[in-house]
């Protein structure tokens, strides 16, 4: 049964992970700095925060890490607040959790600035008991704790809370803490999906495929 569902937003209800992947380097590239190869994969499962550090730390910058983190999401706002949609099926899950009185959340590593300006533009602001972002807990997705404050704020048990994430490291977090797991196919996390469907209870290749409501 489920009693309350947490989403996670780049790759699982968004189509923005392209954006996330190179945003690094092109924030790199706008101080004419060459990133390393595959530098997308080290950022992937830090916050905005921890990138700006470990870019401050590995490229010598000048820039403090508050300007680091805010040259990123500027280079990727504008996806948020213009174009962002929805991946297939993501509206309407959304809207038959919504008829099925079902208590949502969002947890997310991007900024919530950026989150609410998609959602407010997609019409579906207001679908959400909960907000939250790693940003704002002080931890990534490798720490338990957005997911507990997430299923606190919902009101349900943690059995028969759903968590929908496309993010390997995070399925692997919220699983051992007992949260039931949809993971949801992601293009950039094509090389994780063999052991996404290991942890998932329900492995979906997109969000039409969820039929259990």
């Amino acid at each position: 049964m489920i009693k309350g569902a947490i989403f996670d937003v780049d790759g699982t209800l968004l189509d923005t992970m392209p954006i996330w992947t190179n945003s690094g380097a092109n924030y790199l590239a706008s101080l004419g700095i060459e990133a390393e190869p595959r530098l997308g994969d080290k950022l992937f499962a830090m916050t905005v925060d921890m990138g700006a550090e470990y870019l401050k730390a590995n490229y010598g910058l000048s820039q403090s890490c508050r300007e680091i983190a805010k040259g990123i999401n500027g280079i990727v706002e504008g996806h948020y607040f213009n174009d962002a949609d929805f991946k297939p099926g993501a509206r309407e899950l959304l809207d038959r959790m919504k008829s099925a009185k079902i208590p949502l959340a969002i947890a997310t590593s991007t900024e919530k600035y950026c989150i609410e300006a998609a959602f407010d533009r997609l019409g579906y602001k207001d679908y959400f008991d909960v907000i939250l972002t790693c940003g704002e807990v002080g931890a990534s997705k490798s720490n338990p704790k957005i997911f507990f404050e997430a299923v606190a704020a919902l009101g349900t048990p943690i059995e028969d809370t759903w968590l929908f994430e496309d993010g390997l490291y995070s399925i692997k977090t919220a699983k051992a803490e007992g949260f039931k797991i949809v993971g949801v196919y992601d293009k950039v996390s094509e090389a994780d999906q063999e052991e996404i469907k290991q942890y998932a209870d329900i492995y979906v290749k997109d969000l039409t495929e969820f039929t259990l409501i």
